[in-house]
């Protein structure tokens, strides 16, 4: 299986509390439910083909507490629901013990060589959605094979980004750019190792 990840941000890399207001207050954060405005009818029906595909998915312990709490408890069967309700799904996280959502496997050892065994499986892929901390140290360790940005056209201002100010640098590779009715601009990449910088000058 390839390891993908789905991330919703804003223009200014802020993925946290996208949801609603309440989804995630960490830190003092105030500006929940920056994205529902302006999910329209395609970028629900780009997300719901993306979770179609996947075979299994991969959670940071956060990212699937406020999945588990939602989609995990929905009686209908739209094609996210169907998808999450009924594909394994795995967690990485050392301090989740008892699972509740069905199908669930906890990754608490070391998780690079689990996460490496998943990705041998045959099959499609092994989508990563939300799960920020977790999706940097994928890429830090070389593990992701292929990065989905839905970009929401909003400037939040605060809240956890994406990519801190510092970490390793990746090159990408645009696969795949498209907008919806809204303004939400997706963008599919693979990463390509080390980026290239132009090279210093002579004085």
């Amino acid at each position: 299986m390839k390891l993908t990840t789905a991330t919703n941000v804003s223009v200014d890399g802020v993925m946290q509390g996208l949801g609603g207001p309440d989804e995630d207050r960490r830190g003092g954060f105030e500006r929940g439910g920056w994205a529902l405005p302006l999910f329209d009818n395609e970028a629900e029906a780009f997300l719901a083909e993306v979770y179609q595909r996947a075979d299994a998915f991969l959670f940071g312990r956060r990212t699937y507490e406020i999945f588990a709490g939602y989609w995990g408890v929905r009686a209908d069967s739209g094609p996210i629901a169907a998808a999450l309700n009924t594909r394994p799904k795995y967690v990485a996280s050392t301090t989740l013990t008892d699972p509740q959502w069905a199908d669930t496997t906890v990754l608490s050892g070391d998780v690079a060589a689990a996460v490496g065994e998943l990705k041998a499986k045959p099959g499609g892929e092994l989508q990563v959605h939300g799960s920020g901390k977790l999706v940097r140290w994928l890429l830090d360790n070389h593990l992701v094979d292929e990065i989905t940005l839905l970009t929401y056209p909003v400037v939040v201002g605060q809240g956890t980004r994406l990519f801190p100010d510092t970490g390793p640098d990746t090159a990408l590779e645009l696969v795949d750019s498209r907008a919806t009715p809204r303004g939400v601009t997706i963008q599919v990449y693979r990463p390509t190792g080390r980026p290239q910088y132009a090279p210093a000058t002579a004085d």
